[in-house]
Parts: structure tokens; C-alpha cells; sequence
């Protein structure tokens, strides 16, 4: 067996977890593909005779990728809109379904709102235990300054744990003040209950209808920033009722008494960091939604 052919089956031995460290920086099945892709074509053009721990040099090699990705996804965005690939994109639906579950969408949707270094310390660090100085070769930090990103990562994502009984209240009154500010185009008051580094999604079925209605407000893809957000929403959501998604307080609207379109918030901290704008029926069929 020539070292080709070797370099080829110890790299397919890491394949799997590859792809689940660049899933879980990224949060698209498409982009983690083509992560994993490059890793291999530094493999083939790297001398690795001298490295002790293959595994380890190649989940250097896949988080270096995912951090460049990461730094050019927003220009990305802007250039391609909605044929960039979702959080959870790709052509095998039983794989995705593991991986989203294996992070979780509110978790993705928090991930999201952090800077790409920060993004990329928590996880390496907290989901697989890559030291800090190691991490710090790669976001180009001191181990200090990148134990400080980790942290700050970690604060936001332990601020968007999953609704209890006991936080539900609070919740619920900060979706309600959204609501309240939204349809009275209250800006300042939008501003209040929003994080100053909020996403707002809107998936293709959305894109699709309001594209589709003449005098429909324009939906973009993704929005970031707090006043871009808040403006998407002023004078809007007239019609979108409170309603539970699957626990979490939430909004729908429902014009026949079916709910045709969601809207989904990740609350962190006592302020929305997620909205995702859900019109289509096969995800929405799949929520437990119960409206007032």
C-alpha cells in the first residue's frame, strides 16, 4: 500500500468526526462537507511524516477552514441571498437530523450572534476539549485572550437554555413587548428587548410568498444588528398571535385558524438574540403549536 492509499484510510478513519467539529462551527451540513473537503486537499499536500497525532493535526487543519469560512460567510450572504445553504442544509435527511440534534437549534441560533473566534474557541474548547493553546495557534490570540472569547461565548449560550416552567413568565413578556412594539413601529421600544448582535432568519417558503404578494413586505434571508432588525419589524406582525412552539413562547400567524407561518425567538440573557421566520408547512407541521 502505497502512502496515498494510507493518508486516504486514516483520513476516511477521521471522517465522521471532522464533519461533526465543522457542523458544529459552522451549523451547515453543505459547508461542513466542504470544510472536510479542503482538509483533505491540505492533507495531500502537507508532509505529515513527522505528526504524532493525525486526528489532532487534522481538527487544526478542518477548525482553520471553518474559521475562514466563518469570516467570509456574511459577504457570502450578501452576494448569494437564499441559495447560501441554511443552518441545516443538505441531501441526506437522516444524517441532518442527527447532527441538528446533536447540537440543537437554539443553540445554532446562539451560535449564530457570536463573533467567528468566538464562535470557534467554545467549541473546540467546551464540545472537544481542544486546549486553549492550541485554539490560540489557530484564531491567531494569546491562550489568555482566547480563554476570554471561550467565556464570553459560553455566557451567551448558557443564557439560551431551554425554557422552564419557572422562566417561561419572563419570556413570554419579552416576546409580548416585541410584539406590542412591532405593530405600534415603536423603535426604541423594539431596541429594548433586542440584543444589539440579534439574527433574524426568514426561511425559502417565506422568501417564496412574499415575493409572491404585491404590497407584501420585503423579506431578506438573514438580518443582523439590533436597528437593522427592529426595522425590519416596525409597523408589522399585526396579525401574529402568542402563541407555545414546542414550549417556547413564540408567534404565529393563522389566518384560517391554521398556523401558515411561525415566528421563532431564542431569548438569552433577558433579550431576543434569534428570531427565524418559518413559513414552511412540513417543518411547521412538526411543531406542537398552541396558539393564545
Amino acid at each position: 500500500m502505497d502512502k496515498n492509499d494510507q493518508l486516504a484510510r486514516r483520513f476516511e478513519a477521521d471522517r465522521d468526526h471532522l464533519r461533526t467539529v465543522a457542523f458544529r462551527i459552522l451549523g451547515s451540513i453543505a459547508e461542513a462537507d466542504d470544510a472536510v473537503q479542503e482538509s483533505w486537499f491540505r492533507l495531500t499536500r502537507a508532509d505529515v511524516d513527522e505528526v504524532d497525532n493525525l486526528t489532532g493535526w487534522l481538527t487544526t487543519v478542518v477548525a482553520r477552514v471553518c474559521l475562514d469560512m466563518l469570516r467570509t460567510r456574511k459577504s457570502r450572504r450578501e452576494e448569494l441571498g437564499e441559495d447560501l445553504p441554511e443552518p441545516v442544509a443538505g441531501d441526506d435527511p437522516a444524517r441532518e437530523a442527527l447532527l441538528a440534534d446533536s447540537v440543537g437549534p437554539a443553540l445554532l441560533v446562539v451560535l449564530e450572534t457570536l463573533a467567528p473566534a468566538e464562535r470557534l474557541a467554545f467549541v473546540l474548547h467546551d464540545l472537544f476539549a481542544v486546549p486553549f493553546d492550541e485554539i490560540a495557534e489557530i484564531v491567531g490570540r494569546t491562550p489568555a485572550a482566547t480563554r476570554q472569547l471561550a467565556s464570553r461565548a459560553r455566557r451567551r449560550v448558557r443564557g439560551a437554555d431551554p425554557v422552564t416552567d419557572a422562566d417561561l413568565p419572563r419570556r413570554r413578556q419579552i416576546v409580548d413587548a416585541f410584539l406590542a412594539a412591532s405593530r405600534g413601529g415603536d423603535f426604541d421600544a423594539l431596541l429594548t428587548v433586542l440584543d444589539p448582535d440579534v439574527v433574524l432568519r426568514t426561511d425559502k417558503a417565506a422568501l417564496v410568498a412574499a415575493a409572491a404578494s404585491p404590497g407584501a413586505p420585503e423579506l431578506a434571508s438573514e438580518v443582523r444588528g439590533g436597528a437593522a432588525v427592529a426595522s425590519s419589524f416596525l409597523g408589522r406582525a399585526q396579525a401574529a398571535l402568542p402563541a407555545l412552539v414546542d414550549g417556547a413562547p413564540a408567534a404565529v400567524w393563522a389566518p384560517d385558524g391554521t398556523p401558515r407561518v411561525v415566528f421563532g425567538f431564542t431569548i438569552a440573557e433577558g433579550k431576543i438574540v434569534g428570531i427565524e421566520i418559518i413559513a414552511d408547512q412540513e417543518r411547521i407541521s412538526s411543531f406542537d403549536v398552541v396558539v393564545g
